[in-house]
């Protein structure tokens, strides 16, 4: 069924769904709008249609808000095992238009959600899957490795909730002066907006690509299981793949399997992985494994510096890797000084339309009011500063110099975003970390919880304006789409503190995750609270090598663009440090296929290379996470009887 079928009021088509075609037809023989209010009215007059089909609806929030609680979920798995998170909003679009279509098959009766239904759904998802578990995995996992027990849960879901909660807030301001009045491009908000269109245009690759989404998604989930699940019939059944195939060699009188991680993990969500990151990236970590393997792995244990092999990772590579990583995030986030200058200079900027004309007060009346930030953002602040003083004895001052900063850095977290479509949390968790290192010295739990807070503000903001871009680009009301952010920052928080406390019951099971960024937060807030000499000295050598080399390199990404492609990664390079060789060596199988695909047939590569990764990485995960969590609840019954 078309949508002309399906509702009172004909939906535009998809070659009237381009934004910046129907702008420009409607150009050709008008002015170029000039000031703030002349495009606002031009995108009121000729791209709004809230007010034309639904929107805010509940089976829009409720399917972003399950699909969205499944991605939290994902991503928790994801920021656990990989170091980082994918993005939600377009896999949220793709599920609800394949699922939303198989229940209109089902139940006739039902229409399709509106593309404006299906912009609030992702919103939802989004909030839910994206803003509320990032720092989780990584700030609360490295308090969990440091001090050997979990927090308890209470403390997790309010400090989740509020930092969401307030990140969403402290958008509110920005939107205007981003996207309104700057059009500021966040990609992914764009790529978001063209996929809707296209599943709405009823483009045939569209839909092919959703399909293939769904059927990687599956084989993902089936991969998942058959890795990860441990029960009878798998055994009998021979439906059993070995966790990590170990290369059988011996190097310099080492046998090189019994190197924590020396072989291939059969493993789609690694693959994927590549595939998505790429080449440059999935190589420098690849030359920088066997770099640590065959290099100085040997090396330190022939000289006995480290007791065996296996904890060349967790023991010493870990310094320099967390170095050249944060050394990178650092002196990138540096060089944007001219964007984190336009932010400052535009904070003040009127925000504001003026006069009198019906559609300027029908603009107004759609914006989220900058009241809202203040009435929303204060007690939500004060919450934040009480938590840290009840649960962490950070006081008040420094609670609420962390809330302060965690505002600061959004607004420079949201800029980065919607120019470069990076957010860099890193940096802002590391600039925080630095930031109390000054100001609270000694203290690692002070050092770990005010950069989760400002880490997870971050994301939340910058989450909220790259969703708001895509509503933008479809004429959707903002006001709407804020609701419907609200809405899922609560479905997020119920379903990923849950899934962290029985996926990761102790410490030992998240030890044996070799989670990067967990150890990487858990290591830069050791050395700046205990102090430089508390590392073993040749560590200390690795870290002063590894800033180096972070900085060198990040300064020739910046003056030699050209040149980018031959220069090494410095997070590659990195991160391959923190993880295990199998996640190295798996990562450069998927961008090899990716690499090889796209030379074959570049049109296919560039159609399905995303949605299939996208897809086996979240069905590998959730089926992953899933199965860690019915573990979890088994062992609980086992004790208690």
């Amino acid at each position: 069924m078309n949508q002309d079928e399906q509702q009172s009021k004909p939906y535009p088509t998809d070659s009237q769904d381009s934004v910046e075609g129907r702008l420009t037809n409607n150009r050709e023989n008008d002015k170029e709008p000039q000031t703030y209010e002349e495009r606002q009215l031009d995108w009121y007059k000729k791209v709004y249609r809230g007010d034309q089909m639904p929107q805010l609806t509940v089976r829009a929030v409720l399917m972003g808000g399950v699909l969205g609680m499944l991605m939290s979920i994902s991503n928790l798995y994801t920021h656990i095992k990989l170091g980082w998170g994918f993005g939600v909003a377009i896999t949220a679009c793709v599920l609800s238009f394949v699922v939303w279509r198989t229940i209109m098959l089902v139940i006739p009766k039902v229409t399709q959600m509106s593309i404006l239904e299906s912009n609030c759904m992702q919103s939802t998802a989004s909030a839910a899957g994206y803003s509320t578990g990032s720092t989780v995995g990584m700030a609360f996992g490295a308090y969990l490795l440091i001090e050997g027990h979990h927090l308890p849960w209470q403390i997790c879901a309010v400090w989740t909730f509020v930092t969401a909660m307030l990140g969403v807030t402290l958008a509110v301001p920005m939107k205007r002066q981003m996207i309104n009045k700057e059009q500021l491009p966040f990609p992914s908000g764009i790529a978001a907006a063209e996929t809707l269109k296209s599943l709405y245009g009823g483009s045939k690759e569209a839909v092919y690509q959703a399909y293939s989404l769904v059927v990687a998604l599956l084989i993902g989930a089936t991969t998942g299981i058959a890795s990860k699940g441990e029960w009878a019939w798998q055994k009998a059944l021979g439906f059993k793949l070995p966790e990590l195939i170990p290369f059988p060699l011996t190097y310099q009188g080492i046998r090189m399997e019994s190197l924590r991680g020396f072989g291939f993990e059969p493993s789609l969500l690694l693959i994927a992985a590549g595939m998505i990151v790429g080449m440059r990236v999935s190589l420098s970590m690849f030359l920088s494994s066997l770099i640590l393997y065959f290099g100085f792995g040997p090396w330190l244990v022939n000289n006995h510096i480290i007791e065996s092999g296996a904890k060349i990772v967790s023991s010493w590579a870990l310094w320099g890797g967390s170095a050249i990583m944060v050394a990178s995030g650092l002196t990138s986030f540096a060089l944007q000084w001219k964007t984190i200058l336009r932010t400052f200079q535009n904070v003040n900027a009127s925000s504001e339309l003026s006069g009198q004309a019906a559609e300027l007060e029908a603009l107004n009346k759609m914006e989220v009011p900058l009241k809202w930030c203040l009435l929303g953002g204060i007690p939500l602040a004060v919450t934040l500063a009480v938590v840290m003083l009840i649960a962490f004895n950070i006081s008040i001052p420094l609670g609420l110099t962390a809330v302060l900063l965690s505002f600061l850095l959004a607004l420079v977290a949201c800029r980065a975003t919607g120019e470069t479509d990076i957010t860099p949390t890193g940096a802002m968790g590391k600039v925080a970390q630095l930031t109390f290192a000054v100001l609270s010295p000694g203290n690692v739990t002070t050092n770990l919880m005010t950069a989760s807070a400002t880490a997870n503000t971050a994301i939340a903001s910058a989450d909220l304006l790259t969703d708001l871009k895509s509503g933008y680009l479809l004429g959707a009301n903002p006001r709407k789409q804020f609701f419907a952010q609200l809405a899922g920052v609560f479905f997020g928080v119920v379903a990923v503190v849950p899934a962290w406390y029985l996926m990761i019951p102790s410490k030992e099971v998240l030890e044996s995750y070799d989670p990067p960024a967990t150890n990487i937060w858990k290591a830069v807030a050791l050395a700046l609270s205990n102090g430089i000499d508390s590392i073993p000295q040749s560590a200390q050598y690795a870290i002063m090598a590894g800033l180096g080399l972070g900085f060198v390199l990040t300064l020739l990404d910046q003056f030699f663009p050209k040149a980018k492609r031959f220069i090494p990664s410095a997070m590659g390079l990195g991160l391959a440090w923190v993880m295990p060789f199998q996640n190295a060596f798996a990562f450069i199988v998927g961008a090899s296929i990716a690499s090889i695909w796209k030379r074959a047939h570049t049109k296919s590569a560039d159609n399905y290379i995303i949605p299939i990764a996208s897809g086996a990485i979240a069905g590998e995960s959730l089926a992953s996470a899933f199965i860690a969590i019915l573990s979890a609840i088994a062992a609980i019954g086992i004790l208690k009887q």
